[in-house]
């Protein structure tokens, strides 16, 4: 009778949820549907912009011959992920489409070149091609950021669940709060041994409760503190999230060592994590040294007049020089002379012990508004153009665009044991710290991001980040 009772008790259980994980599936159809629209009118506005150039007068009948290049992109986006990455991941930018995006656009544009030649539409010249491909990169891009940045207002916030504690879950619940733009709600957490929820998340149940806390409260995502959990428990859970079509997401014990940049070796069957080398072949210094001295060099002459009218600024505005240069820990522990435009008053530094009892942060001064700061100093801040002569340390090779934090030498005392890892690349006027939230990460948690950086350099995430940095800049996140 009992038994009985226990199996009808669950099939209402599962009955319960699947309003919810219909929910789910409502909404993630949605996201793709306004992706795939949005890629539509995109790759149509880069055909008409081809078909555009006079290289070979074509009617209206010959361009009707474009149509099937419609489906073929549709079809190599689909292909290399753009639809899917969105529904698998919590942070997904823009920026994270581009490889995928740049690698479709080239195969669809020969693709397009070899098509026109056997139809009315005629070959297409190089011009032509070439306009396709960027326009359609540009495009499909900026479409996507427009679509992604709206898409919580238009289909909802995603509601989610945590279970288990920690402190990498007590960061996480943290960062999507301070991040409305993943369109992520966290409603409460399902306890583990008893253990504190993370946030301050109010406790909805215990792990077993999953079926019915997510019915009850719409939860789509389910995200699990692996450390928390045991094997056995965490396996038989995600299981469960499956059956219910729930997402989920899990925070794996060695996150903060490993990164993103682990590989997964197969030795007959037998799973390794292949974590990179801790260090750099020259090769690989020699192109992030060339990308910093191309783009460093034109920025630096192009932004000559700029500087001007900030110097004069400055000199009108308080007494002391133009530049503050101050003494910072580089690549290998040497030290170099860092500059910045001057946004303090001239005895700053003297002023600096009696502030630190004051600073928020009792590992670096952190002062939720610094009285050494002057006005014009403030807005150079704000909009970060106090740190544009760095882009001389850069050409000199003191510094790079993108790279771990330079830290003043007291700080840097501080950074003991692995951390000091982060010294093998050169520092950089950017770098993980500046793109996720700057004077908002706390000092221990900006030694581990350039960790990262460190174990996981790639070309294409200096370009990441340094696209990443550009709206963040502008809409000064962070800056103190």
């Amino acid at each position: 009778m009992e038994a009985a009772q226990s199996v009808r008790a669950a099939e209402a259980a599962v009955a319960a949820v699947e309003p919810a994980g219909a929910r789910i599936a409502a909404r993630d159809v949605a996201l793709r549907r306004l992706l795939a629209v949005g890629d539509t009118v995109a790759v149509v506005a880069a055909l008409v912009l081809a078909l555009a150039v006079p290289a070979i007068p074509r009617t209206g009948h010959d361009i009707l011959w474009a149509i099937p290049v419609l489906p073929l992109m549709i079809s190599l986006f689909k292909l290399y992920g753009l639809y899917d990455r969105d529904i698998k991941r919590v942070n997904c930018s823009t920026v994270d489409d581009l490889p995928a995006l740049f690698h479709a656009v080239v195969i669809g544009a020969l693709v397009v070149w070899l098509y026109a030649r056997g139809t009315p539409l005629g070959r297409f010249d190089f011009a032509e091609i070439l306009l396709l491909g960027v326009s359609m990169i540009a495009l499909v891009a900026a479409v996507r950021f427009a679509i992604r940045s709206f898409a919580a207002r238009l289909i909802g916030q995603e509601r989610a669940l945590v279970v288990g504690g920690g402190q990498m879950a007590e960061a996480l619940v943290s960062k999507i709060a301070a991040h409305p733009e993943y369109g992520i709600t966290v409603v409460g957490a399902l306890a583990v041994d008893e253990q504190a929820a993370p946030g301050r998340l109010p406790i909805m149940g215990a792990v077993d409760d999953l079926d019915q806390v997510a019915a009850g409260y719409g939860v789509t995502r389910v995200v699990f503190s692996a450390r928390e959990i045991d094997e056995p428990k965490l396996e038989r859970m995600l299981g469960r999230c499956r059956q219910l079509s729930l997402k989920a997401s899990v925070l794996p014990g060695l996150g903060e060592v490993l990164g993103s940049a682990v590989e997964i070796d197969d030795v007959e069957g037998v799973t390794l994590l292949g974590v990179n080398p801790p260090w750099l072949p020259r090769s690989s210094r020699a192109v992030k040294r060339a990308m910093d001295l191309a783009i460093a060099i034109p920025l630096l002459v192009a932004l000559l007049p700029l500087l001007l009218l900030l110097a004069l600024a400055i000199e009108l505005d308080s007494r002391g020089p133009v530049l503050f240069a101050q003494e910072r820990v580089g690549r290998s522990g040497r030290r170099f002379r860092l500059l910045k435009l001057r946004t303090m008053v001239t005895d700053a530094e003297q002023r600096r012990a009696e502030l630190l009892e004051r600073s928020t942060d009792p590992d670096w001064l952190k002062l939720e508004r610094d009285p050494r700061i002057t006005r014009v100093g403030r807005w150079l801040r704000r909009l970060s153009l106090d740190e544009l002569p760095q882009l001389w340390n850069v050409v000199c090779g003191e510094m790079s665009l993108v790279g771990p934090r330079p830290l003043i030498p007291v700080e840097d005392e501080r950074v003991q044991g692995w951390r000091r890892r982060r010294l093998d690349l050169t520092p950089g006027i950017t770098g993980y710290w500046q793109v996720l939230g700057r004077t908002r990460i706390p000092f221990d948690e900006m030694v581990k991001l350039d960790y990262l950086y460190v174990m996981n350099w790639s070309v294409w995430e200096d370009v990441r980040l340094l696209l990443r940095t550009l709206p963040v800049v502008i809409g000064g996140r962070g800056a103190n």
